[in-house]
């Protein structure tokens, strides 16, 4: 077994990587921004640690844009749970029936909200479309967030 050394170096190696090399989609900043100028209220839910997610939201100039960020770190709770989006729609006062979720990840984004009676989005930026024999069928698709101005 190698020494733990080189496990940490490698896994430093690979997040300084990972992190060099993570961007927005083209359109998100615009659409967020043109959201925001309706009076739409928007939220932030993510998963993980608060340090490095803060750090990203941060970089990506995202915390102006949304009215609640809401970080698995530094709240306690994750999605899928359902107390992540209970939590996030009492922050804003409003109930399910006026709220859109939209993520990437199916399980996450789109079974438990719509579960919950929110309307779910699957954005799927990459257009691999949905597998023909998945069970999870969201309400919506698009490609682009600027989809949501539609």
């Amino acid at each position: 077994m190698p020494p733990r050394a080189i496990g940490e170096a490698l896994s430093d190696a690979y997040n300084a990587l990972h992190d060099g090399e993570l961007s927005l989609f083209a359109d998100v900043h615009e659409t967020l921004d043109r959201l925001k100028a309706l009076g739409v209220k928007l939220t932030l839910i993510t998963n993980g640690a608060a340090e490095p997610q803060r750090a990203k939201v941060v970089r990506f100039a995202l915390e102006h844009r949304f009215a609640h960020i809401q970080i698995e770190g530094e709240h306690g709770f994750s999605k899928p749970e359902e107390r992540a989006y209970i939590h996030a729609m009492e922050v804003l006062d409003v109930g399910p029936h006026e709220t859109w979720m939209v993520g990437d990840n199916l399980e996450w984004e789109i079974v438990a909200p719509r579960r919950l009676g929110i309307y779910a989005i699957w954005h799927d930026g990459y257009g691999v479309g949905p597998s023909s024999d998945s069970p999870i069928r969201s309400d919506r698709i698009i490609r682009r967030l600027s989809e949501l101005l539609l």
